[in-house]
């Protein structure tokens, strides 16, 4: 957010002027996903920035919302050089659940079950419209709903990405 203006991120900003009710509360999913800086694409020229700023003499491996496929598909070579995993509801609820997520940001607020239905339907809807957007450009997913260990999960991802 420091690299940004209201200018060139006025999503982001107007994200980060709410109090937590009016981001996770009081706003419907569908808004939340409308109105989000990352799944607009706001920061994603600051995240390229970075990217362009490693050595080019290794591979990158590079994950988050901002990497929307419309986005990313111009700059890959081909199709075979980007995946975008795709966690199913119970993946995402169950990952929120582990990392302790649920209560950093639903429980700071007045209604944390509401927020946490909120911002995990707003996943969801995210999520589908990755699935839409990369069966359009052709472009690799790959569903992740924990049934795989981390290491079968990144052999999957090598062999999409001809690693091997």
């Amino acid at each position: 957010m420091a690299r940004s203006t209201p200018a060139d991120a006025p999503l982001l900003h107007e994200f980060a002027a709410m109090d937590i009710d009016n981001r996770w509360v009081h706003r419907s999913p569908d808004v939340m996903l409308r109105t989000f800086h990352a799944f607009r694409g706001e920061t994603f020229p600051l995240v390229l920035e970075d990217l362009l700023a490693l050595p080019a003499d290794r591979p990158v491996l590079a994950e988050g919302f901002s990497l929307l496929p419309g986005l990313v598909a111009p700059l890959v070579s081909t199709p075979l050089r980007a995946v975008w995993l795709l966690p199913t509801p119970g993946f995402r609820r169950h990952a929120f659940a582990s990392r302790g997520s649920m209560s950093t940001i639903a429980g700071k607020t007045s209604d944390p079950e509401r927020a946490l239905a909120n911002l995990l339907e707003r996943d969801r809807l995210f999520t589908d419209q990755v699935r839409r957007d990369c069966a359009a450009l052709e472009l690799q997913t790959l569903d992740v709903d924990g049934r795989l260990t981390v290491d079968q999960l990144s052999d999957h991802v090598g062999q999409l990405l001809e690693l091997d």
